[in-house]
């Protein structure tokens, strides 16, 4: 039922959210975050195992002044420790986890079309969450805003413990 009810909200509510977005533009994103939040507490209404579980993160975690690329395959990191990348490539081993960057919507569903995950932690802005639940429906998502403190799509920051948290949700369980 909460499913059914997740694809009411991602396939219906969320269109007509968006275009109320594009009549009240300051309020787009707190609309976003309104999906993105309706979603994962949704998905956190059920009870999730999942042997498959796809981490997934914008390329913009990295630090701009870094000369590493990463998303082609984000263990060429350095692991300097200079952006989150290292813990979160610690994180993935930890638990077995798939862990991939994405330069955009179109990368990202190559990636989990590519992995067919059982599940997935999706670090994103609003934007890209909030389409890339949509898009990615019926598979649950939990949804991670990253944080901006430089503006959009320049060294942003995840909560560590907001991911670690999402992996012990699905099955905290070395797959």
């Amino acid at each position: 039922m909460k499913n059914f009810l997740r694809g009411i909200v991602l396939k219906v509510l969320y269109p007509a959210v968006m275009l109320a977005g594009a009549f009240l533009k300051n309020r787009k994103e707190k609309l976003q975050i309104f999906i993105i939040n309706l979603n994962n507490m949704l998905i956190r209404a059920e009870e999730y195992h999942t042997k498959t579980l796809l981490l997934l993160l914008p390329h913009c975690l990295q630090r701009s002044e870094c000369d590493v690329r990463i998303t082609y395959n984000i263990y060429n990191c350095k692991r300097c420790g200079q952006c989150e990348i290292k813990d979160l490539i610690t994180i993935a081993e930890d638990n077995g986890l798939n862990l991939f960057v994405a330069t955009g919507g179109t990368i990202a569903r190559r990636i989990v079309k590519e992995v067919k995950p059982d599940a997935i932690i999706a670090v994103a802005c609003e934007r890209d969450l909030s389409s890339g639940i949509v898009d990615t429906y019926p598979l649950p998502v939990l949804g991670i805003l990253n944080e901006r403190p430089f503006g959009p799509c320049l060294n942003t920051r995840v909560d560590l413990d907001k991911v670690k948290d999402a992996i012990e949700f699905f099955g905290n369980k070395k797959r």
